[in-house]
């Protein structure tokens, strides 16, 4: 095969791309300042030496090399992370969390197994990307409940989904583009299982490699981005009053215990000048019973947004005091907040009893429950006497916890403020979801168009504010797709991609089948993680039809390759979209998915060299 005349642009644009891809390995700069420099550098290459076509028109314009930033891949990324935070913040998957978690205790290993084979095996029917945002919380949970980091199972996370895509031909767009353009070229059509039986070979391969190797090369050090995780698990002090209307009245002990209050702890229930200890045999709760319990703020947040009623007269969390024969307005305000403050060297509170603090801070926020480093006797939260460097858990709106920054009282945690989520907004979310999901897998509307709707529906339905919405934008994968489409576009307008693929063909001239074969895997493998996986399978899907047809041998054997490869997208975070999706949770860096995809692709290139040439007779 005759090879393409090199050209000054395409040396300029490897030069590019090089660098680009060095910088990002070393990690000496920011990721989105080498994107910038890659997008910055191919605009002022093409600008002052445009590529022209045979008739003089100018085929790489500004507009096509910042189209990556329209793209509608990047813009489903970004919409499904705004979907995907707002089920998140509103709690709606907290229930099957529990489930999985509550199993993941007794059979952590099992749970965790199951639930990278269950991603994969769907990946092979849906689209792969709401898949993994519905995982990625969950193994958040699963990885943190066994004292580990996230960053150990998130990146196998994306690669199973990846793996599974590759075993039907439905399973990632990439194979339905290599089908429509080998039918395009006069090939007959690709049925649904007709790589099947290779594609499951590698994903099985791929899968004991994800799950036994990944982890032990993969930082164990990294913490979750996710704000939510930060929350540390320390137990705070609370009372419940038991006025008129709430829950808790009529409530008897079982076993010892209260089930209504399962996940807090009882210290004493005080009623009158009685005390009772646990466990508590035969006592069923009273109006007028005050109850100290000691709970992580995580599950008092849980409490009340699952029943408000529960803990309406949690100390001074009603907002208006009525009498006990009026109805209780227990609503909770949509954006109110727990926040930690610790009370600061020589506060006024330092020495005074909450009752005598009025339960309520300057600025309008109110005392829910105490922290103390050493240990507090059971007694009512009325009488616990605050000391410097106790931790209080208050709640409050935006503006009462802003106040408290200008409060030489306490010292406000900003990291831990958390809004409380509302019930209703849980359904929401996760009707939302549903119906994000629905659209996308069902055909019924482009991935692009349901993730956009999703978005902007949690916006105004109120699960999530403008604000917030921003926030689960990551302006990493924001510029990192558009650097990573920057420089696709310019290797093919440039005729780089082209280029490299005739140098290796006739490098192997004379070389048997089997090796142009394995060389071809390798070389797609390769360029599929620096231009779109999608564009690799349109541009080498013609090139392999017409390698075999030299060769004299079935061109699907060479079209699956195509398949298989241009799916082995796992070296770089842009290589593919659940990649992108789970670089920010994972806190992950560039190198990481070096480390980690390079032997991967590397495992899979070598069994699909063993296993093809033995399935495929040649």
């Amino acid at each position: 095969m005759d090879v393409l005349e090199p050209t000054l642009q395409m040396w300029l644009t490897f030069a590019i791309i090089s660098v680009g891809i060095i910088s990002y390995i070393l990690d000496k700069f920011p990721m989105e300042i080498t994107s910038l420099g890659i997008i910055s550098s191919v605009l002022i290459l093409f600008h002052f030496m445009p590529v022209v076509n045979l008739d003089g028109e100018i085929i790489l314009t500004t507009k096509m090399l910042l189209s990556g930033f329209a793209d509608p891949a990047l813009i489903s990324i970004l919409a499904l992370l705004v979907v995907g935070h707002g089920m998140v913040e509103t709690g709606a998957l907290d229930s099957p969390v529990k489930v999985l978690v509550r199993l993941g205790n007794n059979y952590p290993i099992a749970i965790l197994v199951l639930s990278l084979i269950t991603v994969m095996i769907i990946s092979a029917f849906l689209n792969n990307t709401p898949v993994v945002v519905i995982f990625i919380p969950i193994m958040i949970t699963l990885v943190e409940n066994l004292g580990k980091s996230p960053s150990l199972y998130l990146m196998p996370l994306s690669f199973v989904a990846i793996l599974g895509g590759m075993t039907t031909l439905i399973g990632s767009s990439t194979n339905l583009l290599v089908s429509g353009s080998y039918q395009a070229i006069g090939g007959d059509a690709i049925g649904f299982f007709d790589f099947a039986i290779p594609g499951l070979f590698l994903a099985t391969i791929g899968f004991f490699y994800v799950l036994i190797i990944a982890p032990r090369i993969l930082p164990n050090d990294r913490a979750s981005s996710n704000q939510e995780m930060q929350i540390t698990g320390k137990q705070f002090i609370a009372q419940i009053d038991l006025t008129y209307g709430n829950s808790l009245i009529g409530k008897k002990a079982v076993a010892g215990m209260f089930p209504i209050l399962s996940g807090l702890t009882v210290q004493m229930v005080k009623r009158g000048t009685q005390n009772f200890l646990p466990p508590f045999d035969d006592i069923t709760l009273e109006k007028g019973d005050q109850i100290i319990i000691a709970t992580t703020r995580k599950e008092l947040t849980e409490k009340i947004a699952k029943d408000p009623m529960l803990l309406a007269d949690v100390k001074n969390l009603s907002v208006v005091d009525l009498d006990d024969d009026a109805d209780r307005d227990i609503t909770l305000s949509r954006g109110q907040k727990l926040v930690e403050v610790i009370v600061a060297p020589k506060s006024r509170l330092d020495g005074r009893t909450l009752d005598q603090a009025g339960f309520v801070l300057q600025g309008g926020s109110k005392i829910l429950g105490v922290q103390r480093r050493s240990r507090m006797n059971r007694t009512s939260i009325n009488d616990i006497r605050l000391v410097a460097n106790d931790t209080l858990l208050v709640l409050g709106t935006q503006s009462q916890i802003h106040s408290l920054r200008l409060n030489d009282d306490v010292m406000l945690l900003e990291w831990s403020e958390k809004e409380i989520p509302i019930k209703a907004d849980m359904w929401k979310a996760l009707g939302i979801f549903l119906g994000v999901v629905v659209l996308a897998s069902g055909g019924i509307v482009p991935i692009a168009i349901a993730a956009t709707l999703g978005a902007f529906s949690m916006i105004v339905s109120g699960c999530l504010n403008v604000r917030k919405a921003a926030h689960a934008i990551d302006r990493n994968i924001f510029l990192l797709i558009g650097a990573a489409l920057a420089m696709g576009s310019s290797l093919q307008a440039t005729g780089g991609a082209s280029y490299i693929a005739m140098i290796m063909i006739n490098l192997l001239d004379g070389a048997s089948t089997t090796v142009i074969l394995s060389s071809f895997f390798l070389l797609i493998a390769f360029l599929t993680n620096i231009l779109s996986n999608n564009a690799t399978a349109v541009l080498f899907t013609p090139i392999a039809v017409n390698v075999a047809r030299e060769l004299g041998v079935d061109p699907f054997i060479f079209v699956t390759a195509v398949i298989f490869a241009a799916n082995c997208s796992f070296a770089t975070p842009m290589g593919y979209q659940t990649n992108l999706l789970v670089l920010a949770p994972g806190n992950y860096k560039f190198a990481d998915f070096l480390k980690v995809g390079v032997p991967l692709i590397l495992i899979l290139w070598a069994s699909y060299t063993l296993f093809a040439p033995w399935y495929y007779g040649i």
